[in-house]
């Protein structure tokens, strides 16, 4: 059921729309002239009828990162996935096989050429790996979204 746009508009109401003014002229819709007077309007509306009358000539905008309010229905888009901290940290462990890998091969012909080496590739492979192991027991950082 649409909002009565004879209701008091709230401060977040008038906020929300102010967003999505930024966001249109962000994306050519309106000039930044066409903004600044709109803006205007949006903070001076009473009503939610007035802010409605602002945005009245622009189409709804794919906003679905902003709190979208109780009243208006939510939009069946959804937002980009973002990558999980398992796809990371397998990034971390595969990038960590493949140098170490390198390393260890480099080592190993030079080694079968006759020229016995210290195996320096455990100082590469070592202490990143253990930094890489630490980070996953733990857990890695939190995000805070």
């Amino acid at each position: 059921m649409a909002p009565n746009p004879e209701i008091r508009a709230s401060d977040s109401d008038r906020d929300r729309v102010a967003a999505s003014l930024r966001e249109h002229c962000a994306m050519g819709r309106i000039t930044m002239d066409e903004m600044h007077e709109r803006l205007e309007s949006v903070y001076g509306a009473k009503t939610l009828g007035q802010l409605q009358a602002v945005t009245a000539d622009l189409p709804e905008e794919d906003l679905y990162q902003l709190p979208v309010p109780a009243t208006q229905p939510k939009s069946t888009v959804a937002p980009a996935k973002r990558p999980s901290a398992e796809l990371f940290r397998r990034g971390m462990w595969g990038t960590w096989a493949f140098v170490s890998g390198i390393n260890f091969t480099i080592w190993l012909i030079i080694a079968l050429t006759g020229n016995v080496v210290y195996p320096w590739w455990l100082w590469v492979a070592g202490p990143w790996g253990a930094v890489i192991l630490i980070g996953s027991l733990l857990g890695g950082p939190r995000r805070r979204d």
